[in-house]
């Protein structure tokens, strides 16, 4: 099993999958409008619920999708339309919320 977010410029939605592709899960949220902390926050908060509403009792691989791209250099979000990701480093932060 596993959990994919698509993160976007209005929403945040994030579905569970299991090994045969189906979906378990399926929740979406607004995407905090301008705030990378609260971002973060939501994402961590949606993958919980995801977690919880497929009766799930350990954490599963996350995959997120984003508006935008990370630099393979210094691992900082670029060129992304959600310009509170711009300058941030998504990949470690969402690690340590999750």
């Amino acid at each position: 099993m596993r959990i994919g977010v698509d993160l976007g410029g209005t929403k945040i939605e994030g579905i569970v999958l299991d090994s045969s592709g189906s979906i378990c899960a399926r929740q979406r949220i607004m995407t905090p409008r301008g705030d990378y902390a609260a971002t973060v926050i939501g994402i961590r908060d949606l993958v919980t619920a995801l977690e919880r509403d497929a009766g799930l009792s350990k954490q599963l691989p996350v995959g997120v999708g984003i508006p935008g791209t990370a630099s393979p250099t210094t691992d900082l979000i670029k060129n992304a339309n959600s310009t509170c990701l711009i300058g941030q480093r998504l990949n470690h932060d969402l690690e340590s919320a999750l």
